[in-house]
């Protein structure tokens, strides 16, 4: 919030895919230079450093000029130049992930408050630090898609199953090169949108051109999808996807079950996201390199007890936390007004 009247500034690393999306929203974005210094090898780590002194200058500059009362900080290399430029200016923390990582972890010391998406997070974090549970937040607009309409939206039959199938912005090769390699057995049997992302979407739009006509009507691919993809989650019985944060709102709020494949190459954060779907319930877990002989046996086994898969959606939904958003935004305001009447005393 700026010091005259209500506004908001959004700061990302310089390169990173937020950019289009922040613009999107009609949100002010800057980018400042930032990388990461963990686990990064003897070359670049020079380079890195570097990028961090210069992202805290950045950083620095941009404080000054916007004069925030409040700081929100959700992770990313990014967070650490911002805090070290901002001292004295009240801060709040918001763990998207059960385990918080690197950044998130440094970026404690310096938060007045941490939110947290479940309470399992709190083992993960200092016991001197004030945390809240608020939830993953939630674009409003994905609670207004009901099935039917999202169905009619995408093009769906309103009767056949339907498996929704995310790899992410950028995509996971391996969840949608394991579709690709039972696609036609799947659409023998279900529905199947499939949000690929940009990087394989020319390996997938040809695969949809090698289908005869009657599977092809069943086959929705898109590179990705905006404002669409709340119908997208509505309109599916089963969700095959990574364990990044989001499944732990955007799944819940829908009550939509899922076969959760963690990314492998990174640290365990997916995986305990992960863990904490399947111990509730609402989730089976599927090792990455297992994907191509068990994913689809998995839908299978799955869509054909609908006994098990109404369980997981009932497991799913009590993990929801509609006002998730409307929670961090109160914290938000809370801090961002003991500042102003500490700066009128």
């Amino acid at each position: 919030m700026g010091a005259d009247a209500e506004a908001l500034l959004w700061v990302g690393g310089e390169g990173g895919m937020e950019a289009e999306l922040v613009a999107r929203e009609s949100i002010p974005f800057k980018a400042i230079p930032a990388a990461g210094v963990h686990g990064v090898g003897l070359r670049a780590l020079p380079g890195n450093f570097w990028r961090l002194v210069c992202g805290t200058l950045a950083a620095w500059r941009l404080v000054r000029q916007f004069r925030p009362d409040v700081m929100l900080f959700t992770g990313g290399y990014v967070a650490g130049p911002v805090a070290v430029a901002s001292p004295g200016i009240p801060k709040l923390l918001y763990v998207p992930d059960i385990e918080p990582g690197l950044a998130l972890r440094f970026m404690s010391r310096f938060a007045r408050c941490i939110a947290v998406s479940a309470e399992s997070s709190r083992a993960y974090l200092p016991r001197a630090a004030r945390v809240v549970t608020t939830g993953y937040p939630t674009r409003t607009q994905l609670a207004q898609w009901q099935p039917a309409a999202a169905r009619q939206a995408l093009g769906l039959n309103a009767e056949t199953p339907v498996v929704l199938v995310l790899g992410g912005s950028k995509g996971a090769r391996s969840i949608n090169r394991a579709v690709l390699a039972g696609l036609k057995q799947l659409l023998d049997q279900v529905q199947v949108v499939h949000i690929s992302g940009k990087l394989d979407w020319a390996e997938v739009a040809q695969a949809q051109q090698q289908l005869p006509g009657d599977l092809a009507d069943r086959y929705h691919p898109y590179p990705y999808l905006y404002e669409e993809m709340g119908a997208a989650l509505a309109a599916a019985d089963l969700v095959v996807s990574r364990a990044g944060a989001s499944t732990l709102g955007e799944y819940p709020l829908f009550g939509l079950p899922a076969i959760l494949v963690p990314y492998p190459y990174a640290w365990r954060y997916q995986k305990v996201n992960a863990d904490e779907l399947v111990r509730a319930g609402a989730a089976q877990l599927l090792p990455d390199e297992e994907l191509t002989s068990r994913l689809i046996p998995m839908i299978e086994t799955l869509l054909h007890n609908p006994t098990q898969l109404n369980a997981m959606k009932q497991a799913m939904r009590t993990l929801a936390r509609p006002d998730a958003a409307q929670a961090i935004a109160q914290l938000v305001r809370e801090m961002a007004g003991t500042r102003g009447r500490k700066a009128l005393s």
